[in-house]
């Protein structure tokens, strides 16, 4: 209500009651002007009513709820469902047009500033994630695999003759097959062991530069978010490699956006070489549903050009997400989840610690790596069977994200290629082990839940195999003694004879 509404309701109810109520509900619009007019992150989080009187208000600005609206083409933002007028705010239009996925559309002012204050925030966000210098990023409807495919196509428009992209080993299909269904052909990077960690081989990539030329690769794809006992990749020498012989540089950032090691990696590689593009998903690193990811950049021209590669409209539901999550939670909140995060880290080492040394096994030390760890299983070494039940008994036992990772795990085709020991990032590990994750949203109690599981699923399985060994040592043992003594008999008889 306006200003005249509140004076006429001073008709019916005492003035000093309408004052008090109107004082309120301005308090709550100047919250929502102060953000429009500013475009900054709110230091403090909103609350739900705040939030949601700014959505029901820019959802009155699309043309579908307008009063007496007459829509007379093929997309009208027409719900054919109540409940999902609700889940949506009544929001239909989506985001982009057919050209553009940022652009502004006529009929859904509300949807369109919806779409620039959400890409507003996660610009904040992640320059306090740790990439200050960013100039540009945006929303996108997909996950991070079909979001770095756009990536590699405006980088082929850029670069016509190329047909490789480097990409150092990560045993994970989506970046691989984006490379693929991209129409590149990929060039494998095989990571070399450097005490427990798996790390960049600098002088392979720079070998095969040489060996292809430059002028035919259309980038190197590096990571950093990944698995223990791989550790993220050497993005400063890699970026360097790619300043100095004029190749693109996209980071495939999918959870790094929640770790400062990550972020500070990709910042300084674009401060010391050559970094274009970043991409990070949005529930990994907003604690959102699946379906969105962010591409960043420091080449305001390069992320433009690859908004303007998705064809059509888009979904406005990640966008919507992330807008919610974060006005909910505020800067302060936003660091102090990230502050959390980092800190449960350090509770999952030292808590695996504890009971990897009660079963005589090691934390393999991955210093690089400060999103997951790995624990040997060398006591199950060569027992795929008990590796199989060791990974059943955590999941039945609601313990869900580990990754049991096997000596002799086989190999496995993806995209037609052929990977030697898949799910180990290399062709050989030197052993068996079992990874596990302190992402954004873990607690002390997931932490507590999860050791005390693993204590006992270790107990079951390393005890059985332990059983099963000192039967088998037993049986040799006797078989041994018994031929021993066989022989023993038989030259006793022959000196007789």
């Amino acid at each position: 209500m306006n200003d005249e509404s509140f004076s006429l309701c001073e008709r019916l109810i005492p003035s000093s009651y309408v004052r008090q109520a109107h004082q309120a509900v301005r308090a709550r619009e100047t919250q929502i002007r102060t953000f429009i007019e500013h475009r900054r992150w709110p230091e403090d989080g909103w609350d739900d009513v705040t939030i949601e009187l700014l959505l029901h208000e820019l959802a009155m600005m699309d043309s579908n709820n307008f009063p007496g609206n007459c829509g007379v083409g093929e997309r009208e933002a027409r719900f054919g469902s109540e409940l999902v007028a609700r889940r949506h705010y009544r929001m239909g239009h989506g985001i982009g047009r057919s050209g553009d996925i940022t652009a502004i559309q006529p009929k859904a002012a509300g949807s369109s500033l919806i779409m620039k204050l959400s890409n507003i925030l996660v610009k904040d966000a992640i320059k306090i994630a740790g990439a200050r210098t960013i100039t540009s990023s945006f929303i996108v409807p997909m996950a991070t695999g079909m979001s770095i495919v756009l990536c590699f196509l405006a980088l082929r428009n850029q670069r016509p003759k190329a047909k490789y992209i480097i990409w150092p080993r990560i045993d994970q299909k989506s970046c691989f097959k984006a490379i693929v269904t991209s129409g590149f052909i990929p060039i494998v990077i095989e990571n070399v062991l450097e005490g427990d960690e798996l790390r960049t081989d600098l002088n392979e990539i720079e070998r095969k530069i040489e060996e292809l030329g430059a002028e035919n690769i259309c980038c190197i794809c590096s990571t950093t978010s990944c698995f223990a006992p791989r550790a993220p990749d050497r993005l400063e020498e890699l970026a360097t490699i790619c300043s100095k012989n004029n190749i693109p540089h996209v980071v495939n950032n999918a959870y790094g956006l929640q770790s400062t090691k990550c972020m500070h990696l990709i910042q300084q590689a674009s401060r010391v070489g050559r970094l274009d593009v970043f991409v990070q998903s949005t529930d990994k690193n907003f604690l959102v549903p699946v379906g969105g990811s962010v591409i960043a950049g420091y080449n305001k021209e390069l992320i433009e050009e690859i908004s303007r590669v998705y064809p059509g409209r888009a979904s406005a539901t990640p966008s919507l997400d992330v807008f919610i999550t974060l006005l909910s939670q505020g800067v302060k909140g936003y660091k102090k989840m990230l502050a959390d995060r980092k800190e449960m880290y350090k509770y999952l080492a030292e808590e695996v610690q504890k009971v990897v040394d009660v079963h005589g096994e090691k934390l393999l030390s991955t210093k690089n790596n400060t999103i997951s760890l790995a624990i040997s299983l060398s006591q199950l070494h060569g027992n795929s069977k008990q590796l199989t039940e060791l990974g059943s008994m955590l999941f039945t036992r609601f313990v869900s994200g580990t990754r049991v990772v096997a000596y002799d795990s086989p190999s496995k085709e993806v995209a037609g290629y052929t990977f030697q020991n898949y799910g180990a990032h290399t062709n050989r590990y030197p052993c068996t082990y079992l990874t596990a994750a302190a992402a954004v949203g873990m607690t002390r109690n997931d932490v507590d839940m999860f050791v005390k599981r693993l204590d006992k699923v270790l107990s079951k399985c390393i005890t059985k195999d332990s059983t099963k060994s000192d039967l088998k040592d037993t049986l040799e043992t006797e078989a041994l003694s018994k031929k021993l003594n066989m022989a023993s008999f038989n030259e006793s008889s022959e000196e007789k004879t």
